[in-house]
């Protein structure tokens, strides 16, 4: 159903994560974007992918609207059935400090839904790619795609983490206090973690700050939906998406879906004691 649009999304993923590479070695130009809710890191990378994808998919959907990390938000968008929801380099961080860490994000939200999306990793060429109904699949260089699955774990204690390599609030020690979490796995970026999920290298992530915004879990969760697992905020309600509000101001969870339920209840208590109410 989506086999023009997907193929579109992945030569882009690939397109830009190798326009991103050549800036990869340096030297980076680091300036500060400031909104009203954060202050974040953006490099002359995130512009020249983010405007490389921009630019194709106009060409190719004129008719669907874009909600991409470094253009300006019109609203337009609103009155679109499509749209397409473009993070050029998810993990900037990652990109100047040099571990690795970043990825191409490119998802489609059809009636506020996702549908599609790609995940790409430049360094190491990994590609998730997930179409809703056909399952997810991972791509790696000189290998055949390779259908994802999660895991069945369902004991919370058992699960393994993924978390944030950023510095850990008091909030999320007590979360995986509460949980009794003994092994994680550190990654940066939103689609890494998630990729962590579909390759059973992790069960559950917990994302307790209200700073990612719609292109940082557009295509991911189509990706770990596609893979049997879940994804909500952090009370267990749906993401939203092509709404005015691009921050999931409700924070977010995406687990293998055998426990989902079982997680969101073990943190209604911590939430309640954190003072944190849905927005």
């Amino acid at each position: 159903m989506y086999d023009h649009e997907l193929h579109i999304a992945i030569n882009l993923a690939r397109a830009a994560g190798a326009a991103i590479l050549e800036h990869y070695e340096g030297p980076i130009r680091v300036e500060q974007k400031n909104d009203a809710d954060d202050v974040e890191p953006v490099t002359q990378a995130d512009r020249i992918a983010n405007e490389l994808i921009v630019n194709r998919l106009h060409r190719e959907f004129p008719n669907d609207g874009i909600l991409a990390e470094e253009s300006v938000d019109t609203k337009h968008r609103l009155e679109k059935s499509r749209v397409w929801m473009v993070d050029p380099l998810d993990g900037t961080n990652g990109f100047i400090d040099g571990n690795g860490d970043f990825a191409v994000q490119i998802g489609l939200a059809a009636e506020g839904e996702c549908v599609l999306g790609v995940v790409y990793q430049p360094l190491t060429g990994v590609l998730y790619r997930a179409v809703r109904g056909e399952g997810t699949w991972i791509e790696r260089p000189q290998f055949e795609p390779e259908r994802a699955h999660v895991s069945d774990k369902k004991d919370l204690s058992s699960m393994r983490l993924a978390a944030s390599r950023s510095h850990r609030s008091p909030r999320m020690n007590k979360v995986i206090t509460r949980f009794g979490f003994r092994e994680e796995v550190q990654r940066g970026s939103v689609g890494i973690k998630v990729g962590l999920l579909v390759e059973q290298q992790c069960d559950v992530y917990i994302h307790l700050s209200p700073r990612t915004k719609q292109w940082d879990t557009c295509a991911p969760e189509v990706i770990l939906t596609e893979a049997g697992g879940r994804v909500s905020d952090l009370f267990g309600y749906p993401l939203n998406y092509n709404v005015p509000d691009v921050q999931n101001r409700n924070g977010l969870v995406a687990s293998n879906g055998a426990a989902h339920d079982q997680i969101i209840e073990t943190l209604a208590p911590l939430l309640q004691e954190f003072g944190r109410k849905p927005v």
